[in-house]
């Protein structure tokens, strides 16, 4: 079996992984990298950030998503953004 980790993915990239074998799917951006550590942002149902340290293991990186598919994934995440947000005027 195959493990990744943090420090094969590439700062200012999004990804789609799984840390665990039987944990859900996730996005996350590389938004920056120490001597020893990425600072990763999480999207969930909402924004989650936190420091991985590059030996951080993952079950799987499924794949890099290039400019098209985070451009369409920004849209239904900004749209599900602001109705979660929404203030009802009634």
């Amino acid at each position: 079996m195959n493990m990744y980790s943090y420090g094969l993915l590439e700062p200012g990239c999004y990804y789609l992984v799984q840390e665990q074998v039987d944990s859900p799917i996730e996005l996350i951006k590389v938004t920056m990298e120490s001597d020893h550590c990425m600072y990763v942002f999480k999207y969930r149902d909402e924004l989650k950030t936190e420091w991985k340290k590059k030996n951080d293991k993952l079950f799987d990186i499924l794949e890099c998503l290039n400019d098209a598919m985070v451009e369409a994934w920004e849209k239904h995440y900004n749209n599900n953004e602001e109705t979660y947000y929404e203030e009802d005027d009634d």
